[in-house]
């Protein structure tokens, strides 16, 4: 399988078909016993995740993984530290070049905050924020970490329509102003075909279709993969 950049792939296939553990080995969470994964022409198979975090690769699970006591601002920022670079002592006597990138980082996190629509919450506990505020939430923690490549596993569960709109469009608007490629696993089949550019079918670990999204679920063997088949039919 391969992702270009700048697409918006779709990952489907009924429960159990592998799509997680997929984006589980894309991030570095599990290793495959066979074939590599490859990022921009460099084999990454066996980095862990933090190398693959440091080359533009960040991971929104299915739950929504936040600091819950902590602030709007303050779950933007926990995703910046990958990229701080502070000594003990530089943090301990508050150097000037701490407070540099201290304040970078902050002026940064607003960015993302205003880019995902957060920018009037800033302050609020995450955990007061409504379910689809804390998924997008998840992203923005995720775009802290300065992302090539975005894995979003199931983003529009629980949403309702307006929410499920409201995600379509960011996700389009970080790939066309950001330039971010998006792979997204997802079950609702109408917001695949309204945000993917193709999309890739998953059975049993093994890859069964692709193209379009509208091909891919109008494929016979798809339907038959979702929906089982009746007396040989």
């Amino acid at each position: 399988m391969a992702v270009s950049r700048g697409e918006i792939l779709g990952l489907i296939g009924p429960n159990g078909a592998g799509k997680s553990t997929l984006l589980n080995m894309i991030a570095g969470f599990f290793f495959p016993r066979d074939g590599a994964i490859h990022l921009e022409g460099e084999n990454i198979t066996r980095f862990p995740g933090y190398l693959r975090a440091r080359r533009g690769i960040a991971r929104v699970f299915q739950r929504n993984v936040l600091f819950q006591s902590a602030t709007v601002l303050e779950n933007i920022l926990a995703g910046s530290h990958l990229y701080a670079s502070h000594g003990f002592l530089e943090i301990f006597h508050k150097r000037p070049s701490v407070l540099k990138r201290e304040a970078a980082m902050r002026a940064r996190a607003e960015d993302i905050l205003r880019l995902v629509g957060l920018e009037t919450q800033t302050n609020e506990i995450a955990t007061s924020l409504p379910h689809g505020s804390q998924r997008i939430l998840c992203i923005g923690v995720a775009l802290a970490v300065e992302p090539k490549l975005l894995l979003l596993d199931e983003p529009f569960t629980g949403m309702n329509a307006e929410e499920t709109d409201a995600m379509i469009t960011l996700v389009k608007t970080l790939r066309d102003s950001e330039g971010i490629t998006v792979v997204v696993v997802e079950h609702n089949m109408k917001a695949v075909i309204g945000l993917c550019d193709r999309a890739v079918v998953l059975n049993y670990g093994t890859k069964m279709a692709e193209g379009t999204p509208r091909e891919v679920v109008e494929n016979p063997a798809v339907i038959e993969a979702y929906l089982g088949v009746q007396d040989g039919t």
